[in-house]
Parts: structure tokens; sequence; C-alpha cells
């Protein structure tokens, strides 16, 4: 195909007549049909006279044979059209046997080739920058991205039902999703490429944060309910409460309980940072003192799993 030079065919940033650099897009289409593109030189139009040519003949035959006439509808005008283009093509030659319409169905249309199988999906492109949680923004949603490229130039190419990413550099793609569609800020976060510390906390929820904490401490658990019952949506509240799990995996469980007592006995109003922030500044009474009240705990009842006859509905006198 010859085009014209147009600034949506070619990238006249580096122009080059030897080497012409066509569009992203532009160049996707030629691939799918396998049709080579070379456009014309500016202001050469004898690079592409066959098109020249049509032009001139459209121009007279049909364009200004309707100029006189009237359409009321799209149709009309296709109908209005047509009828001249048959009448072009069949025209015949003057300097030659034939016309338009025979030359093409006796040597002309046996060599096209097939087209397709599925048809040509326009994509565009963009280069985000990969986020510290591996995923980057496109059209205000988010996808993730193999955590160990964080840090790398990527591209993305995004189609109307899927997001490709690719690596700047070797062109290699490392993620693909079903492109995302509704409210702004959606995640596709596929699993494996999670860090494998953040896995294990995919299939968290709201009721498995409370267990944890209830086996924490009373106040750890006051603490996590009062996140996560606070929370607009509590799903917005699970990166608060990974955060005290850490805090209890870096320091113990012993001194989260201590700061969760301290936080809600100053504010009752506990966050991740409040906690955090307690842990770095504990005296060491202050553990001390947590660490005597589990001793006590488990003096009062040194099998916690016995619950008693009471429990289960025994008599007044039953444990006695």
């Amino acid at each position: 195909l010859v085009p014209d030079n147009a600034s949506t065919a070619v990238n006249h940033r580096n122009y080059d007549w030897y080497s012409p650099e066509l569009i992203r897009s532009y160049g996707e289409l030629a691939e799918h049909y396998n049709t080579a593109i070379i456009p014309a030189r500016i202001r050469h139009p004898k690079d592409k006279p066959h098109a020249e040519g049509s032009v001139r003949n459209v121009s007279t035959w049909i364009t200004a044979a309707l100029r006189n006439e009237q359409f009321f509808s799209l149709a009309e005008l296709n109908a209005g059209i047509r009828e001249k283009l048959e009448r072009l093509n069949s025209k015949p030659f003057q300097k030659k046997e034939g016309s338009r319409s025979s030359l093409f169905f006796s040597e002309e249309k046996y060599l096209l080739s097939p087209l397709p199988a599925t048809r040509f999906e326009l994509a565009s492109w963009t280069q985000p920058t990969i986020q510290f949680n591996y995923h980057v923004a496109v059209d205000r949603m988010f996808y993730s991205v193999p955590f160990q490229y964080i840090n790398n130039a990527v591209e993305v190419r995004l189609t109307e039902h899927a997001v490709e990413v690719f690596l700047k550099e070797t062109h290699e793609r490392i993620a693909s999703h079903k492109r995302l569609f509704g409210r702004p800020g959606q995640y596709s976060t596929i699993l494996e490429h999670m860090p494998k510390d953040h896995q294990q906390y995919v299939a968290w929820d709201g009721d498995r944060f409370k267990r944890w904490a209830r086996q924490s401490g009373e106040n750890t658990y006051a603490v996590i309910d009062y996140i996560l019952s606070n929370a607009k949506i509590e799903q917005q509240a699970y990166r608060s409460c990974m955060g005290i799990m850490r805090l209890a995996d870096k320091h113990s469980k012993t001194k989260l309980e201590s700061a969760c007592r301290k936080a809600m006995e100053c504010s009752g109003r506990p966050s991740y940072k409040s906690i955090k922030d307690l842990i770095a500044t504990l005296r060491p009474e202050d553990i001390a003192i947590e660490e005597k009240r589990e001793d006590q705990s488990v003096k009062r009842n040194p099998f916690s799993l016995v619950r008693g006859a009471k429990y289960y509905g025994g008599g007044r006198n039953a444990d006695e």
C-alpha cells in the first residue's frame, strides 16, 4: 500500500524517506493483514500516480455527477454512489481492451490473499511506571505484573478487551489481563505476581483477622475489631490489619498486646500508625506488666481448653 504521508500513518518526528517509521497502531494493522505499507514522499504525487488518477476519476464521475442531487439518508447517498461506481468500473478503457471490472475479475481477484480469521483490533500504547505494589495504572485501573520487575520500564498495549504489559527493552510480554470497566480504582491481581509473603494474605477476610487477634489477646482483638468496624468498606482496613500482624511477627505478641492496651486506654481510637509508634516507645516495665497478666491468666485456668460443666449446661454446682 502507498498511502499519503499523513501524521496518522508516519512518525514525522523521526522521519526518513529511506526508512520511514510507521505509527505503531498503523504498523500493527499492516502486520495483521500481511501487507507492506510504503508511504509516499511529501509533495511527490507521482509516488502514487494510480491513487491520484483514481481520485480524479471519482471526482469527475461520482462527486460531480451527484452534486445537484439531494439525499435524505446515508443509505440513499450510498446507493447513489454505488450506481455511479458500477458505471465507472464497467466503462471500457480508451487505449486498451476491457474495463476495470473485467480486469479485476480476470487478473487480480485470484491473486488476493484470504482475510485473517479474526478482525483487526485497534490498540493504544502507554508507558506507565510500575508502582511499589507491583501494579501499573492504566485508564484509572490497576493491573499486576511480576513483582521482580518493579522499577523496570514497561509498555502497555490496551485493546477493547485486554491489557498486555511488555518490557520496554526486550519487548517481552510479562503480564496479560482482561480489561476492567466500571468504577475507577479497581485492581486485577494475579496470585503468581505477588511476593510469597504477600500471597499468604490473599485469602484473609475480616473474620479471619478477628480469629487471629483473639488468639493474640483481648486488647489486640479490640484494636482489630475497631479498625474493621470503622472502615467505610471492610476491605479498606485489611492493609492496616496486615500491618498489625507483621508487628507481632517482628516484635512479639506480648509487645503487640501491651501496645494495643495502651492505645485503647489513651484514645480509644487506635490505628496501625499509633500501634507502631507505641511499640517503639514501650518500656521494659510495660512489657513486664503484660507478661505478668499472661502468667496470672494461665494460673487461673491451666487447662485453657477445658470450659467446665456450666458452659455445657451442667448444674449450678457441677464444677464442684
